[in-house]
């Protein structure tokens, strides 16, 4: 996943339902996260009073324990994190996948590879149903210890495909980690989003929709329609990448408009469809950084800003390095 064309192959992008049924649900929504708390889970991260955060899928090519990703944090100085699920599971003694993903290396989709794959969900969902929240909660002991707070976990465990003891054990791992959201892919299938914010409501706990180049003003407005608990996890590199009606306006706009329904945000910066959509170091692309933060910042959101490391690393830096550089560049907009 080094390249930086699209991440489309690590994180699949979902086609949007087009129809807008149940609106009355939406003001309902609003209202509810309107008066909520701030999304950020500490003042850790917090620059001139906007949340500077990172997801750990910025670390994805380097050894990856729970440990070590704490250790990447603390080196990279971040302290607030979107935090993905594979490594926390496996300290939590998650049965061991027989088909693990290796960075940078193309899937070979064979019959032995999916009877495998099917198996291994078989024992993993058994797994995740009766799994105790001790060690979750000693992560967070941990990388509070270490001044890492967890905004919003990402697990592999909340699609159509899953249970909905595994959807629950997400929720509750989420709420044992700090976080006030989870944030999975937008849904094709109005039902799942549904399911996932009665679900979220029961835990209380918000499901964080992110959506690729398929983005628009309104490609969240059904799940949102459908649950105070449903709420954007919104890709701003992504949004201006997909080109034709988006631009540096109506991203400002549609978060000013949408934003106590945001519960976090991803920031990357990424040319326009018409410039190729590549993903680029900090300030070289046509991602409005600098305004977005200032946005932010304004008006008082209450919305993580979360660096997604997802441009070229260079041959002589690392993930860690890049990272710090794209803080110091959000420090430098915001100071």
């Amino acid at each position: 996943m080094s390249s930086s064309k699209n991440s489309m192959h690590s994180r699949r992008a979902f086609l949007y339902q087009s129809s807008l049924a149940g609106l009355g649900m939406f003001f309902v929504g609003k209202s509810a996260l309107a008066n909520a708390a701030d999304f950020s889970t500490s003042s850790y991260g917090k620059i001139n009073g906007v949340t500077i955060g990172a997801i750990t899928y910025s670390f994805r090519s380097l050894p990856g324990s729970a440990t070590q990703i704490l250790q990447y944090c603390v080196d990279a100085n971040i302290t607030e994190i979107e935090l993905m699920g594979d490594a926390i599971e496996e300290y939590a003694g998650a049965p061991t996948n027989p088909v693990p993903w290796i960075p940078g290396k193309k899937m070979e989709w064979t019959d032995e590879v999916r009877g495998k794959l099917k198996d291994y969900g078989i024992v993993l969902a058994k797994w995740r149903e009766t799994v105790p929240m001790d060690k979750f909660k000693e992560i967070k002991k941990m990388y509070n210890k270490a001044g890492v707070s967890i905004y919003a976990f990402k697990p592999n465990a909340l699609n159509p495909n899953n249970t909905d003891g595994e959807i629950e054990f997400a929720l509750k791992a989420a709420k044992a980690l700090g976080a006030k959201s989870v944030t999975v892919e937008l849904p094709t299938d109005v039902k799942h989003a549904k399911r996932l914010g009665d679900l979220g409501q029961k835990h209380g706990i918000y499901i964080g929709y992110h959506a690729h180049t398929q983005a628009t003003d309104t490609a969240w407005d059904m799940a949102l329609s459908q649950s105070p608990f449903n709420s954007m996890n919104l890709d701003c590199g992504h949004y201006i990448a997909a080109g034709g009606a988006n631009t540096k306006e109506t991203l400002l706009a549609l978060i000013e408009s949408k934003h106590d329904r945001i519960t976090s945000m991803h920031i990357k910066d990424r040319q326009n469809k018409e410039r190729g959509g590549n993903n680029m170091a900090w300030g070289k692309g046509d991602t409005p950084l600098k305004e977005i933060l200032t946005l932010l910042k304004e008006k008082k959101y209450a919305i993580p800003a979360t660096i997604e490391l997802e441009y070229d690393v260079p041959a002589n830096s690392d993930p860690i390095k890049e990272v710090k550089i794209c803080m110091e560049y959000a420090k430098a907009i915001l100071s």
